[in-house]
C-alpha cells in the first residue's frame, strides 16, 4: 500500500516538472515568442532562447564614436511627408510613435524603395493587408516549409518597420521602405546561430541596408560574430534585440560592437518587463504594449525587446535615406548609427546606453550639422 501511493506521488511530481524543464529558458528556443501579447505583466509568458556552445572571441570595434558631432543630411524641409492620424485606423494604439518623436524625421522621408530592411525572423504574412508589396523577396533556411510566418513574431515585426500607410490598420516606422524576409526562425520560433549567419549574409548580399534581428543567443559564435563583422563592413548596420532575461546576461548578436544592441521602455520610460540592460546596450526604444501586424490580416499587442529592436530598424530605414557620407569610406551605416546615438533622450533607468531612440533629437542633431 505505501509503495503504491510512493508511485503515485512519484508520478504526480514528474508530470509537473516536466513541462517546466522542458520549456525553461535556454532549452532550444528563441525569444521571437517573446513576452506577453498584453499590457498586464502578470501575464507575461516565459521568455524563450537557444543555448550555443560556442566559444568567445573578441568583437571588432565600431567606428561611429567619431562621427557623433559631424553628421549632414541631403536635404531639410518643413513640412510633414505623412500625417499619421489622418492615414490609419489604429493610431491611438501606436503610442511609441508619438514617443520617439516621429513627426521630426517624417519631415523629409517615410523612407523610401531603395531602402532594403531585412527581418530575420520566424517569416512574414506577405498577404496581410498592412504587407501586402511591402516585401520584394524571401529565403527560408529552416526546415519549414514555407517562408511565411506560421508563429506570428516576424509579421509583428514587419509592421512595426513598414506597414504602409494606407488608412488601415496601422503605419510603420518607415512605410515606404521595402522589407527582406529571411526566415531563420521555425514554425515553433526555434533558431540557432548558424542560421543567423546564414541569414545576414544573405541579406547583406542581397543589398540591405537595415539588418533586424529580434532573436537572442545565449552563447557567443564566431560563425555569427564573422556574419555581423561583414554586414559592418558592407554597409549594412545589424540591429539586435538584448534579450527579454531581465537581467544584464550578455546575448548575442546584441553583445558584438558591430551592432547596435537594443533595451525596451514602458510609456513611461522605465525598463519594460524582463527587458535586458547592461553597459553593453546601446540604446532603448519602446517595447512595452506595442501594437502590430499579426498574420491573416491581425493585429495585437505585444512586448518584449523585439519590438524595440524593430523601432531602431525603422529609425535607421528613414536615415539612411537622408544621411551622407561625410568621412568618405563609401558606407552610410557608420552615419546611421552615429545620428541614432547622438538623438537619444537620457531618461531615468540605467543600462541603457545612450538612452531612449527619439527621432526629434536624431533630426535636431542631423540639422545643426546641416
Amino acid at each position: 500500500m505505501k509503495t503504491g501511493r510512493q508511485s503515485r506521488l512519484i508520478f504526480l511530481v514528474l508530470a509537473i516538472a516536466t513541462p517546466l524543464v522542458v520549456f525553461q529558458s535556454g532549452i532550444g528556443y528563441i525569444s521571437a515568442a517573446d513576452t506577453a501579447e498584453s499590457t498586464d505583466p502578470s501575464l507575461v509568458k516565459q521568455v524563450e532562447t537557444i543555448t550555443c556552445d560556442n566559444t568567445l572571441v573578441e568583437p571588432k570595434s565600431v567606428e561611429s564614436d567619431s562621427l557623433a558631432g559631424s553628421v549632414t543630411v541631403q536635404a531639410i524641409s518643413s513640412e510633414p511627408v505623412l500625417s499619421i492620424p489622418e492615414t490609419t485606423t489604429d493610431y491611438d494604439n501606436q503610442w511609441a510613435l508619438d514617443k520617439i518623436g516621429i513627426y521630426d524625421l517624417w519631415q523629409n522621408t517615410t523612407g523610401s524603395w531603395d531602402i532594403l530592411v531585412a527581418v530575420l525572423d520566424t517569416g512574414i504574412d506577405s498577404n496581410h493587408e498592412d504587407l501586402h508589396g511591402q516585401i520584394v523577396d524571401d529565403i527560408n533556411v529552416t526546415d519549414s516549409s514555407t517562408a511565411q510566418d506560421i508563429h506570428g513574431h516576424g509579421t509583428h515585426i514587419a509592421g512595426i518597420i513598414a506597414a504602409k500607410s494606407n488608412g488601415t490598420g496601422i503605419t510603420g516606422v518607415a512605410p515606404d521602405s521595402r522589407i527582406l524576409n529571411v526566415k531563420v526562425a521555425d514554425d515553433m520560433g526555434r533558431c540557432n546561430a548558424s542560421a543567423l549567419a546564414k541569414g545576414i549574409i544573405y541579406a547583406v548580399d542581397k543589398g540591405a541596408s537595415v539588418i533586424n534581428i529580434s532573436v537572442e543567443i545565449r552563447e557567443a559564435s564566431p560563425e555569427l560574430e564573422k556574419a555581423v563583422n561583414y554586414a559592418w563592413e558592407m554597409g549594412s548596420l545589424v540591429v539586435a534585440a538584448s534579450g527579454n532575461d531581465g537581467n544584464d546576461s550578455l546575448v548575442y548578436p546584441a553583445g558584438y560592437d558591430n551592432c547596435i544592441a537594443v533595451a525596451a521602455t514602458n510609456q513611461n520610460d522605465g525598463l519594460a518587463v524582463l527587458s535586458n540592460y547592461g553597459d553593453w546596450v546601446d540604446v532603448a526604444a519602446p517595447g512595452f504594449g506595442i501594437y502590430s501586424t499579426l498574420p491573416d490580416d491581425g493585429y495585437g499587442l505585444k512586448t518584449g525587446t523585439s519590438f524595440a529592436c524593430a523601432y531602431v530598424s525603422g529609425m535607421a530605414a528613414l536615415l539612411f535615406d537622408i544621411v551622407v557620407d561625410i568621412n568618405g569610406n563609401g558606407r552610410l551605416n557608420d552615419e546611421v548609427r552615429a545620428a541614432i546615438e547622438a538623438g537619444c533622450q537620457k531618461i531615468d533607468t540605467d543600462g541603457v546606453g545612450k538612452g531612449r531612440i527619439d527621432a526629434t533629437g536624431t533630426a535636431a542633431h542631423l540639422y545643426d550639422n546641416s
